[in-house]
Order: structure tokens, then C-alpha cells, then sequence
């Protein structure tokens, strides 16, 4: 009960309260759309750049860790792209679909507001490292499996540079190395400047949530219950368990970084793999129907995660 108080209802209330308002009307697409861009562009941006720039880093990589997050990952992926191949007879990018429903979480709007409330600062160090990897690596596996898969080799070709200009104009990418770059600078952060990026940052949790829960509102289901269900049921479950077992009896992770990682490996679809689908115009139905439900059930799923990891 706690649990739910403290941390599931501030944030996935305003998840709901996001939703609602859009629903109704009272909350414009146009209102998202610039709600969206502030969150991303701007606050969120700001959040990790002080973040990065204060952290004390660590004396080396956690690979321990970054493997047991993204192998558990990929671990769902792979399942998941091999039951649509061999269990659903689907081909093209439907698997690499199905794969990445089951390993890509939704981890800077929803992520990023959860771990902060759960943890508090301590956290920002093992949250931000995963969130630096997280997307570009994912879509980068995604794009060489679906055009694999389709057949195609010019998208394959134009991988690097697009990976590379994706990485320069992604202002989540820049902040977080640029904070990095001034923390090992060791210069201290002016007043002025901590004070600027603290107030934009307290702004990011609350809008994150808010812009997540009005942009699900222009989703509707769209059948495929089974493979949905399937999607949902690897990255809610078998990703999580995955991650846990890997930085438990594998590489022995400190508690705090391995449960933030299996606490973001219980989060829902990220809505990038419906972004894909409609690219690739594949797999569109059941990832759309997994973001939607696995959104839903996740209020359930991640408190249970959070009582089992004994959160307080």
C-alpha cells in the first residue's frame, strides 16, 4: 500500500489524468505535440546535464550491469521474434516488431519520473547510463533485422550515418555528454547555471508523464489480441526476470544499480516500436494493441516488481 501511495499513484495518475484530459478534449493534439518537444527539447535536456555534471562517475564502466539490462533485453527480443516467425508464420519486419515489443521499454517518459520518485538522486547515475544507450542501440538492431528481413540493403547502408546524425541532433545524447564532459573538466557548476537547470529540471517528471498519458489518448486498439499479448507478457515478465537473473546470479550487480534495471525492464512497450511498425508498415495492429495494454497492466506489474524488490 505504501508502494502504491508514494510512488504508483503520483505517476501513472498523471499518466491518467494526461490521458483523460485528451480524451475529452480538454487537452489538445497541438497542446502535446509542444508539450512533447518542451519535455524532450528542453527539460528533460536540462535535468541530465546538471545531473551528469554533479554525479561523482564511477572509476570505470559497469558492464556487469549495461549487459544484464540489455542482455535480458534481448533475450525477450529474441523469443518474441522467433514466435512470430515460427508460431505466427509472419515474416518481413513483423518479426523484428514483435521482438523489439518484447525488449524495448519506455524509459525516458515513463522511466526516468518512476526511477527519480522510487530512488531519489541516488539513482541518476545508473538511470542515465542506461537511458544514454538505450534507444539508438535498440533502433540500430531493430533497422539491420527488419531490412534483413524485408530483403532491402540501402537502409542497411545508410545505418551509420543515420545512427551518427541521430546522435548529434538527439538534445538527450548531448546533454548527457556534455555533462559528462564538464564533470571530468572538474570545473564546479555556477549558481546561475544549477539554479536554471534544477528549476527546468523539476518541470521534466510531471510533463514526461503528463505528454505520455495525452499521446496514448490518439491510440486505439487494433486487434491481434494474441501476438499483442504475447509482446506484452515478454516485456512486462520475461524481460524483467531476465535482467534480475542476469545481474543477480550472473555478473552480482549492486543492489541499487540491478534494481533499476530490472524496475525499467518492467516497464511498459515504449511507443517507438509503433512509431516502427507504422514505418515499416508491419506488425502495426499488435504493436499498437501492446503499447495500449501493456501501458495498462503495468500499473499492476510494476508495483508487484517494486514489493518484490522490497522498495521502501
Amino acid at each position: 500500500m505504501e508502494i502504491i501511495l508514494e510512488i504508483i499513484v503520483p505517476v501513472f495518475g498523471i499518466v491518467g489524468i494526461g490521458y483523460a484530459a485528451a480524451r475529452l478534449g480538454w487537452f489538445k493534439p497541438d497542446a502535446t505535440k509542444g508539450l512533447s518537444t518542451f519535455v524532450f527539447d528542453f527539460a528533460i535536456p536540462a535535468m541530465l546535464f546538471r545531473a551528469m555534471a554533479t554525479t561523482t562517475l564511477p572509476a570505470q564502466i559497469e558492464w556487469g550491469y549495461l549487459i544484464s539490462y540489455f542482455g535480458g533485453g534481448y533475450g525477450a527480443w529474441l523469443i518474441g521474434s522467433l514466435i512470430s516467425r515460427y508460431g505466427f508464420r509472419r515474416s518481413g519486419a513483423d518479426p523484428a516488431i514483435a521482438g523489439m515489443t518484447g525488449g524495448f521499454s519506455n524509459t525516458v517518459l515513463l522511466g526516468v519520473p518512476l526511477i527519480l520518485t522510487t530512488f531519489g538522486e541516488k539513482a541518476t547515475l545508473p538511470l542515465f547510463l542506461l537511458v544514454a544507450c538505450h534507444s539508438w542501440q535498440l533502433l540500430s538492431v531493430f533497422t539491420i533485422q527488419a531490412e534483413i528481413g524485408i530483403g532491402a540493403r540501402e537502409e542497411m547502408r545508410r545505418l551509420p550515418l543515420n545512427v551518427a546524425t541521430g546522435l548529434v541532433k538527439n538534445p538527450i545524447i548531448i546533454s548527457l555528454l556534455a555533462g559528462i564532459l564538464y564533470n571530468l573538466a572538474g570545473l564546479p557548476l555556477p549558481h546561475v547555471v544549477d539554479t536554471l537547470t534544477a528549476t527546468l529540471g523539476r518541470a521534466a517528471m510531471p510533463c514526461a508523464v503528463f505528454a505520455m498519458g495525452s499521446s496514448l489518448a490518439g491510440y486505439r486498439l487494433a486487434g491481434s489480441i494474441g501476438e499483442a499479448n504475447i509482446g506484452v507478457a515478454l516485456k512486462l515478465l520475461v524481460h524483467p526476470i531476465l535482467v534480475w537473473l542476469l545481474a543477480t546470479y550472473v555478473f552480482a550487480v549492486e543492489p541499487l544499480w540491478r534494481d533499476v534495471a530490472v524496475i525499467l525492464a518492467s516497464l511498459p512497450v515504449g511507443v517507438n516500436v509503433y512509431l516502427m511498425a507504422q514505418r515499416y508498415q508491419a506488425g502495426v495492429a499488435p504493436a499498437v494493441t501492446a503499447v495500449l495494454v501493456s501501458t495498462a497492466v503495468s500499473v499492476l506489474s510494476v508495483a508487484a516488481v517494486l514489493t518484490l524488490l522490497e522498495v521502501r
